[in-house]
């Protein structure tokens, strides 16, 4: 869960947290820490070397929902990012898309990837990322995804921002 739980989804609010993103503090070095609403201990954040993530909304729970209900859940999320990326690429141009399909399987079998997606697994956001970058000011890239650990639980509309170029993970190697 996350400290959006019950708000709806609202796509200027979101651009506007995004953008707010482009100048939140992200440490140079150190290790990768999540952080959580003292009181809920829902995600608020994860911070790690040389980035920042951040939810965005959360829709309901999925316990007990099956297709065409759990399909539409999906299709909803999706449109939230679709919009949202429609937004952001007013601004910014085209995004990009980031896979990473080869990485999760890497990280499920235990081998190493890059903290940044390491990150984003242990939120149990699965998806590809939409990307754009650099984006001024300071060159920073911003990327969205939308995940969710299971069937029951519920989407998750996340953004980061990093100081780094985002790449595709190199899969050459494919899954372990």
């Amino acid at each position: 869960m996350t400290s959006r739980a019950g708000e709806d989804f609202d796509a200027e609010r979101a651009a506007a947290e995004v953008t707010e993103l482009l100048a939140a503090p992200v440490p140079a070095t150190g290790p990768t820490a999540a952080e959580g609403d003292p009181a809920t201990g829902e995600w608020t954040v994860t911070v790690g070397e040389g980035f920042r993530i951040v939810p965005l909304w959360e829709g309901h729970s999925l316990t007990g929902v099956y297709a065409p209900e759990w399909n539409d859940a999906v299709e909803a999320a999706e449109g939230h990012m679709a919009v949202l990326a429609g937004v952001l690429s007013d601004g910014w141009g085209p995004h990009r898309p980031v896979r990473l399909h080869g990485a999760l399987p890497r990280w499920e079998a235990g081998a190493s990837v890059e903290p940044l997606f390491e990150a984003l697994f242990a939120e149990d956001l699965y998806g590809d990322l939409v990307v754009w970058g650099p984006v001024a000011p300071g060159g920073r890239w911003i990327a969205l995804t939308v995940g969710h650990s299971d069937g029951d639980a519920p989407l998750v509309l996340a953004a980061l921002v990093s100081d780094r170029t985002i790449t595709e993970p190199d899969d050459r190697d494919g899954p372990l």
